[in-house]
């Protein structure tokens, strides 16, 4: 039987970062909240854990603090290709290697702290204009917000499922037993695969491969067509199973409809050689809890839109450079001849900088490519 005892302000459907993020942000305004997952704490997920700069701003606006002994830090971003190796400084802070795990735990604390109603291993099997459906009974809701990933059955019961735009990538990640040689995360570019490596301890590393084809992300054969990482992993022990994931850069045409809205991958996602994913998540956190303070979603449909421009256009750049080896390799040497040049598309992919100085970079870019 079905007891609807149960009311809220905000139901999130989904526990990890995303739903986390957006709860906090929402108690913030003062609203009730309560977050439903059909798993436990805490929720792993297979992700480079790369922290950037805004990402620990934004963690900080949320009440979550990360010490930096609790990971590894890293000054910036290092493209590395057999025979060239170009790297650049975040303008400002640092970023931070974090095991996921460790992340989902800190923003759980914080959640629990702020007064957000956490129900785990409970799934919700269905929602309505009002309501929120679980196995045994039913919770009225003001607002409805799916934070269930980019599988996302909220999309779906929703409508919201419509996409402008979709690519589709696939990925491996293990973590090493093995001393950080490198304060930068570092991206390997190989003919069929990328690599990109965070310190995440003093002792530790994560690596991800990643390619359009899930074959080319095996380790064994990624590796052999990366040789400056694969002499850097002899002799490492792995302290983690490996563990797989499609990858996704996914733009809806609406990521809200009526008092029902989406967050994090559930509303489309970036390309994960990005490193923006956590942001987004953040960011679009804050923007609905105002939007919802303001009973207006129209406003967060907006700024939701605005909040993607930058990484999905830095994302099918990166994925260009991944499938042209030549234009990769002439834009490396490119930025090798001028470092600042890479500091200041690095700059703006963080958002030190306007569209305005990426175009302006990007031209200035083309003029080295062209010199080369």
């Amino acid at each position: 039987m079905v007891c609807s005892r149960k009311s809220t302000d905000v139901f999130v459907i989904g526990g990890g970062p995303a739903g986390l993020a957006t709860a906090i942000a929402a108690r913030q305004k003062g609203l009730q909240v309560v977050v439903a997952d059909g798993d436990g704490p805490s929720i792993e997920k297979p992700c480079g854990e790369g922290m950037m700069p805004e990402t620990l701003v934004a963690l900080r606006k949320l009440g979550v603090e990360i010490k930096p002994e609790e990971g590894r830090r890293f000054r910036g971003i290092c493209f590395v290709q057999e025979g060239a190796r170009v790297f650049a400084d975040f303008p400002q802070g640092h970023g931070i290697g974090l095991r996921r795990r460790l992340l989902h735990e800190r923003l759980v604390a914080r959640a629990e702290k702020v007064g957000v109603e956490l129900l785990w291993k409970t799934p919700v099997i269905g929602i309505d204009a009002e309501s929120v459906q679980l196995s045994n009974e039913k919770v009225y809701a003001r607002w409805i917000v799916g934070t269930d990933g980019s599988g996302s059955r909220v999309r779906r019961w929703s409508g919201l499922d419509a996409t402008r735009h979709f690519k589709q990538r696939y990925a491996r990640r293990r973590h090493y037993r093995v001393k950080p040689w490198s304060d930068y995360v570092e991206i390997y570019w190989g003919p069929h695969a990328q690599a990109y490596v965070t310190p995440i301890a003093s002792d530790e590393i994560c690596v991800v491969t990643m390619s359009e084809q899930a074959t080319d992300t095996s380790f064994a054969k990624a590796l052999d067509e990366l040789p400056e990482l694969k002499r850097q992993l002899v002799g490492a022990d792995l302290t983690s199973r490996e563990r797989g994931a499609v990858i996704s850069m996914q733009a809806l045409h609406n990521v809200k409809r009526g008092n029902i809205a989406l967050v994090g991958d559930a509303s489309g996602s970036v390309d994960a050689i990005t490193g923006e994913g956590l942001r987004l998540a953040f960011q679009q956190a804050f923007a609905l809890a105002d939007s919802i303070a303001g009973n207006d979603l129209k406003q967060y449909q907006r700024v939701h839109r605005d909040l993607a421009k930058r990484p999905l256009l830095m994302g099918n750049l990166l994925l260009l450079l991944g499938r042209n080896p030549r234009i990769r390799a002439r834009v490396l040497r490119a930025l090798q001849k001028n470092p600042d040049l890479f500091a200041r598309l690095l700059a703006t992919h963080v958002g030190q900088r306007s569209s305005a100085d990426l175009i302006s970079a990007g031209a200035a870019l083309g003029w080295q490519i062209l010199a080369v």
